[in-house]
Parts: structure tokens; sequence; C-alpha cells
């Protein structure tokens, strides 16, 4: 699994826990509603440290405990 691909999972992963959708994801983050979609639909090929940490706010998690999540453990070395 790559990077974003983990990134994905685990937004989805919170979200579901808290029965929350991408448009309330967006409003209680303060990031743009297209720009959830984008990553939850796999169109962003790198999200920024900084859009991920306003989602942890939203979600109520800190970036700690977003990436210290099994899903990031095992990822594919990826240079290009």
């Amino acid at each position: 699994m790559k990077t974003q691909e983990a990134v994905i999972k685990r937004i989805k992963g919170l979200c579901q826990e808290q029965h929350i959708s991408m448009n309330r994801l967006a409003y209680i983050s303060g990031v743009a509603p297209s720009t959830v979609k984008n990553i939850m639909y796999g169109n962003s090929e790198n999200t920024g440290v900084v859009t991920i940490a306003k989602l942890c706010n939203g979600l109520e998690v800190s970036i700690c405990d977003f990436f210290s999540d099994e899903v990031f453990s095992s990822l594919e070395q990826e240079i290009e």
C-alpha cells in the first residue's frame, strides 16, 4: 500500500467510527469540500501535512495518533 492510499483508508476509518460524512468533515475541519473529495477519491496524489492536521483537528485526533495506526506500519517505499 502506498502512503496516499493509507491516508485515505485512515480518514475513511475515522469518519466511519465517528459517523461523519465527507461534507461534515470538510465543514468541521475548515477544509474545502472539493479538497476532501479529491483526497478521498484519490485525485490528490500528495496530501499536505497542513491539510492532514486540519482534518485531524476536525476528527479530534492528534496527528501523532493519526499516523500511529497500523495502516501506516507496512508502507511501500516510494521513490519515483
